[in-house]
């Protein structure tokens, strides 16, 4: 990065600016060095850093990949921490294996979003399957978790996998193929944000169900589904999904109901 300074968010970014000219960015870090996310009004944590890999914004959002001192690599989008390095593994494996699992012989998967490759990786470890498309619209995200998220280059490599560069709802309604498993690997659906068309009831019943084959199976991320966080997201996207599907579970894996 060169001299390049690096810009400071005082809301979901950076303590204060940071030259990459400081020793402190690869040694002992000090104040300048955290990243901070707002939780709440009143709660926000904070992440000291050995150094930013990369920050920029592409045309569909903010983003950043932070080598954290705790947590390892951590990716970043629009002010909001995605997944650590360290522990990344905990959502990936819940979000992809009790649905490949549930099937009684998944062949084909298509995941929205997952740039970053996780997804795939967990996928890809079910042997019965013969294809894995991702699909995720921010070439930059996935160009450089390719470079920097060395866990997942063997998925990145992987014959099974077919990566797309597209809009996911484009991507779906164009394909004439159906799929065993379609996951959500998504953020949130922030108004304007380039997810929240994948959330909506019409791209549920018009385009993501249809394709899904007989005893398909859908899963999503929902956002937090705390006593406090739970009206964020969770609680729309439960009352969307309830709408089209008729059997569902709260922990997100939904069957498609044809023959349920």
């Amino acid at each position: 990065m060169g001299t390049e300074a690096v810009e400071i968010l005082f809301e979901n970014g950076f303590s204060k600016v940071c030259n990459d000219t400081d020793p402190n960015i690869n040694g002992n870090l000090q104040d300048c060095c955290w990243f901070e996310e707002v939780i709440d009004d009143d709660l926000k944590w904070s992440f000291a850093l050995n150094r930013v890999l990369h920050k920029g914004t592409s045309e569909f959002q903010d983003i950043a990949l932070l080598d954290t001192k705790r947590f390892g690599k951590v990716l970043v989008i629009d002010g909001k921490m995605q997944s650590a390095e360290v522990d990344e593994f905990i959502y990936h494996e819940c979000l992809i294996h009790p649905p490949l699992l549930c099937h009684q012989n998944p062949k084909t998967v298509f995941i929205m979003g997952g740039g970053e490759g996780s997804a795939a990786r967990e996928a890809l470890k079910h042997k019965s399957l013969e294809s894995v498309v991702m699909c995720d619209i921010d070439q930059e995200v996935v160009d450089f978790c390719r470079r920097f998220l060395t866990v997942n280059q063997e998925a990145f490599c992987s014959k099974k996998l077919n990566l797309v560069v597209n809009d996911a709802k484009a991507e779906l309604e164009k394909r004439n193929e159906k799929f065993d498993v379609i996951f959500g690997d998504l953020a949130d659906p922030v108004e304007g944000g380039p997810c929240y068309q994948l959330y909506t009831k019409s791209f549920y019943e018009r385009i993501l169900k249809p394709k899904l084959n007989d005893n398909g199976i859908f899963v999503t991320q929902a956002g937090p589904a705390g006593i406090f966080t739970h009206k964020e997201v969770f609680s729309s996207i439960y009352n969307t999904i309830k709408q089209v599907f008729k059997r569902k579970s709260l922990v997100n894996l939904l069957r498609n109901d044809r023959l349920a």
